[in-house]
């Protein structure tokens, strides 16, 4: 699943300050302590350990993000995954405990939430995207009660566990929104885990199983559909796509739907539920929105192979927020922090930048407790496999990969700068 702390919308917005609150400038400020802020920021001292580099982060805790799925399925201990963010702050950087709010690039300024403002030479951005749970008319006031749940969020994962464990039949939901999303098979990953948790238990023929998803197909890798088709069967799910959830009343356990049919033309329906999760759509925070940095569909804007700023050349971008169109994974975030490490040390001593990004990005797919379908791929969807066996395949090898090494590496080397199989191909 997603790969870096998820910024609120309500972040205040305070008075700017046009001059820079520190003596000197910093050679580098990275915006984001999630994933790829911490992860960019230990690889940068790896390779300069005389780099003055500041990361600026509001919050106290930092989360492993990719573990919320298994969460979700009965498959790990929530405990696991949050960890005081002092802890992996990397040694020798500052730590900024407060939020940005605007960007100033033609004055190498970001602008600060508590009214401070802080220089840089060069500026790595990487906060995130935003949970839109808005979006969606009465899923805020319903949250974590009336059988709505979403794994996307650290206190509701073991919230659906339970409704898992507690349901013994009835209609059960899954829906995806408008992409692009973290981890987009996430919200399948939902309903796989649960499925068969029921069927482990002798209930799924007594559980109607939906997924409502507003994409087009089922997943956007056309190799890995047969094998995911084979556990929609399996599960006998019913498969609902251009399928937009917009409304859900909780206490009448309705939820509502735009169906968007082959004409063009807009259907809303009306679906009952007695477990529904939830993933919400997904935008980039808005102080990245609204800045100078965005594109037009408010991303910033990255040159998709160097993943430096198409307009400003000493920020760079990558993460969540970056607007190369891989998939928005922790795994995308492992080589890409490669590609940023080098492609700035290169721009700062005036160098080709020479590393270049293929777009990898990986979703572990939970098909069932003890097997995953390991989907990797880049640009274009063309498959990247790090192993020499068919991705195709759910494995028991691919499980533990998910289940076990990848948190103790997370933890232990990717957020120490550790680059094991990180370097990305040659992009074509």
């Amino acid at each position: 699943m997603m790969n870096e702390r998820t910024w609120n919308n309500d972040t205040p917005t305070a008075p700017i300050d046009a001059a820079c609150s520190w003596g000197e400038d910093f050679d580098i400020v990275v915006i984001g302590g999630g994933t790829a802020g911490i992860g960019i920021t230990a690889s940068l001292l790896r390779r300069q350990p005389s780099l003055r580099i500041a990361i600026v982060e509001p919050s106290d805790r930092h989360y492993y993000q990719p573990a919320w799925t298994l969460v979700g399925g009965g498959a790990y201990d929530i405990s696991k995954t949050v960890q005081p963010m002092a802890s992996v702050i990397p040694s020798g950087s500052t730590w900024i405990q407060t939020a940005a709010s605007v960007f100033d690039p033609n004055s190498n300024l970001v602008h600060l939430a508590d009214g401070r403002s802080i220089g840089y030479r060069q500026l790595v951005v990487c906060p995130g995207l935003r949970l839109a749970w808005e979006q969606i008319e009465g899923l805020e006031d319903t949250l974590g009660k009336h059988g709505v749940t979403s794994n996307y969020r650290f206190d509701l994962a073991p919230y659906t566990w339970s409704l898992v464990k507690e349901l013994k039949g009835g209609k059960a939901l899954f829906t995806q929104p408008p992409m692009p999303i973290k981890c987009a098979g996430a919200p399948q990953k939902a309903m796989y885990l649960s499925c068969d948790h029921w069927l482990r238990q002798g209930l799924l023929d007594k559980v109607s199983v939906e997924f409502n998803s507003a994409a087009p197909v089922l997943f956007g890798v056309a190799a890995f559909v047969p094998p995911l088709m084979e556990y929609v069967k399996r599960y006998n799910a019913n498969l609902a796509f251009s399928s937009n959830l917009v409304k859900v009343d909780g206490p009448n356990r309705i939820a509502y739907f735009d169906i968007r049919q082959p004409d063009g033309s807009v259907e809303w329906v009306a679906k009952s539920f007695d477990m529904l999760h939830v993933s919400p759509p997904q935008a980039a925070p808005d102080f990245v929105r609204k800045s100078p940095l965005a594109d037009a569909a408010g991303w910033c804007e990255v040159d998709h192979k160097t993943l430096r700023h198409t307009r400003y050349a000493n920020i760079f971008s990558l993460g969540d927020v970056c607007s190369s169109p891989n998939a928005k994974t922790a795994a995308a975030v492992r080589k890409q922090i490669v590609v940023v490490a080098e492609n700035l040390l290169a721009a700062r001593e005036s160098r080709e930048m020479a590393t270049l990004y293929d777009g990898y990005g990986s979703c572990p797919l939970t098909v069932e407790k003890g097997k995953v379908i390991l989907a990797e791929f880049g640009y274009g969807g063309k498959l990247l496999p790090t192993f020499r066996l068919d991705p195709t395949v759910p494995r028991f090898l691919a499980w533990l990969l998910k289940a076990k090494f990848l948190p103790w590496f997370y933890w232990h080397g990717f957020l120490k700068g550790r680059e094991w199989l990180a370097r990305p191909g040659s992009p074509t």
